[in-house]
């Protein structure tokens, strides 16, 4: 079993992890946020091992272990996860929590089992209470009632930040998490069923663009305010995460700005050229009033993101318009 090596200073000092060489699992490659960190990761002259979900069911505990063994990365990034909505979560709140506890415990399990160097787990910004104070730190975890309409996804996102603090302190395992705030980007899932705000809202003015349409429904009042980071820029904190950060604790990976979902809204009409009006849905829920993380850990390790909203909503309608997706 890998264990941290005490010789390294902790974070805040000089903590260092070189990833030339190493062989790097990335589970969930394929999806937007795990494409970019591939995508990242090639930088770094190491060798990145991939499975496709056709071959390696992460929910399997048998065929996690058999691959580790096989394979003997040294090295793991758990980007995969079942993903959605406010919509996909209240349909299918048995899925979400269960596949996610799955892929976590099998993983974070096999990581330790098999010697794995490091391990990076990713969270999400939804574990925070709905009522945390902002900007929203980490020590907020835990501090009260969550989100309802993703409170299935968080519970297992939330489990596996403890599982993996649970096998550093039992069995001194070098894992991390990090908990991203609300991605976007290319390659982003555009199904209305099962997207987040802004894949959603540029398949919606678009779609309002093309048919002519007066106007453009959002749901809800439109007042909560959320953060945004392009999935590139994610990518790029985390490989700087697990190269300078170790810690018991989780970080908060954010832009550090946030935006109301009418103003993003409007930016989005901009972005594809939609002069029509915006109408509000108010039978629609509006979710946790404000999340905006507080990125302080983060910035104190020296990174900052490189791409700003607009040029980053800008190159995701392209991405959009190119997918094959678009009406």
């Amino acid at each position: 079993m890998a264990v941290i090596d005490e010789s390294l200073p902790a974070i805040g000092s000089a903590y260092r992890y070189d990833l030339r060489g190493k062989r790097v699992f990335l589970a969930g490659h394929r999806g937007m946020v795990g494409s970019a960190i591939a995508r990242r990761l090639q930088d770094e002259h190491c060798e990145i091992l991939t499975s496709p979900r056709s071959e390696l069911d992460l929910r399997d505990s048998s065929g996690v272990a058999a691959f580790f063994k096989r394979e003997r990365p040294e090295v793991v990034v758990l980007a995969a996860a079942k993903v959605g909505g406010i919509l996909a979560n209240a349909s299918y709140p048995a899925d979400f929590l269960y596949d996610n506890l799955m892929i976590a415990a099998n993983v974070t399990k096999s990581s330790a089992d098999h010697g794995v160097e490091r391990a990076l787990f990713l969270g999400s910004s939804c574990i925070y209470p709905k009522f945390a104070d902002q900007p929203i730190v980490e020590a907020a975890l835990l501090t009260g009632s969550l989100e309802p309409t993703n409170e299935w996804y968080a519970i297992a996102k939330i489990a596996g930040i403890k599982l993996g603090q649970a096998y550093r302190r039992q069995f001194g395992c070098d894992f991390v998490s990090a908990m991203p705030t609300n991605l976007y980007g290319p390659g982003d899932n555009y199904d209305l069923n099962t997207s987040h705000v802004i894949p959603a809202l540029i398949r919606k003015t678009h779609e309002a663009k093309m048919s002519g349409a007066k106007s453009l429904v959002i749901w809800g009042s439109g007042k909560p305010r959320r953060e945004f980071l392009h999935a590139e820029d994610c990518a790029g904190a985390l490989v700087h995460i697990l190269k300078f950060y170790s810690e018991d604790e989780h970080i908060n990976v954010g832009s550090g700005e946030d935006i109301s979902i009418a103003d993003l809204a409007r930016v989005i009409c901009k972005v594809v050229g939609f002069d029509g009006e915006i109408a509000h849905d108010l039978s629609k829920p509006d979710g946790t009033p404000q999340k905006l993380m507080d990125g302080s850990k983060l910035k104190a390790l020296g990174w900052r993101p490189q791409i700003s909203f607009e040029q980053g909503l800008e190159s995701t309608y392209r991405n959009y318009l190119a997918s094959g997706e678009a009406a």
